[in-house]
């Protein structure tokens, strides 16, 4: 047995092509008929043909498309990475604690309660520390720790709850700010913390568990963010430089 293929014929043939030729003429009439056949059904794509192969990867079931088209299936996917559950309920935590931190802050400051000093011991400390219309700025700033937190923790008019909140730390953090950084040493960590947050807050929004959810600042988190963070820079700024 050979373990290569057979070289052509002298006549320029196939081993088969000589069987062929060299068979009876009745039988190589047989053969050269049913090759003939062969070719034909190939060519007029019958049965076994490239054609209907080609036929079964190309004619697909339309329906099987029909309910994936007009959705974006990439939108879907962005969609998905760019907001989710989690988010919400981090937002909702970060809400929170800042509110009801700023919240007892302020009433501190406005009632006295919780060991705090009240309207005229706030306005005390604020004139040791050369701030002047101490009494106006007393309330000013305890109705902004507790007003800007009650509306941290609903959802409700967040980039300005925010504002109000980062408004009255930028003035903490400029006074204590020769104390250092850690707040070991009495320095400014804790405020830089809180201001930082409230910042956070007025760009993410307040997330869709809010009574923000579907308002025009929460559609537009970016643009309300920028002007909250406008209102809260100028009030700080107004009373560091004006007031003291």
């Amino acid at each position: 047995m050979s373990t290569h293929d057979d070289p052509p014929g002298g006549a320029g043939g196939y081993p088969d092509d000589r069987t062929v030729q060299n068979a009876p003429a009745g039988a190589r009439s047989g053969r050269q008929q049913a090759v003939s056949a062969q070719t034909t059904q190939i060519r007029t794509g019958g049965a076994g043909s490239y054609d209907s192969v080609d036929a079964d990867y190309t004619d697909a079931d339309p329906g099987v498309y029909d309910d994936r088209r007009g959705l974006d299936f990439y939108d879907d996917v962005d969609r998905g990475a760019r907001w989710h559950g989690g988010a919400d309920l981090g937002l909702l935590v970060l809400r929170l604690a800042l509110g009801v931190i700023f919240g007892l802050h302020g009433a501190q400051k406005l009632f006295g309660v919780l060991g705090g000093p009240g309207t005229e011991g706030f306005a005390e400390s604020l004139t040791t520390m050369g701030f002047e219309q101490t009494a106006i700025l007393s309330l000013v700033t305890g109705a902004a720790e507790l007003g800007g937190g009650a509306l941290l923790v609903l959802g409700l008019f967040t980039p300005l709850g925010a504002a109000g909140l980062a408004g009255v730390m930028g003035p903490a953090i400029a006074l204590n700010a020769q104390s250092g950084f850690f707040a070991s040493d009495g320095g400014v960590e804790f405020e830089v913390l809180l201001l930082c947050a409230a910042v956070a807050l007025m760009f993410t929004g307040p997330g869709r568990v809010s009574l923000d959810n579907g308002r025009a600042w929460y559609r537009r988190p970016l643009v309300s963010g920028f002007l909250a963070l406008l209102l809260a820079a100028g009030s700080a700024a107004a009373v560091f430089f004006l007031l003291r």
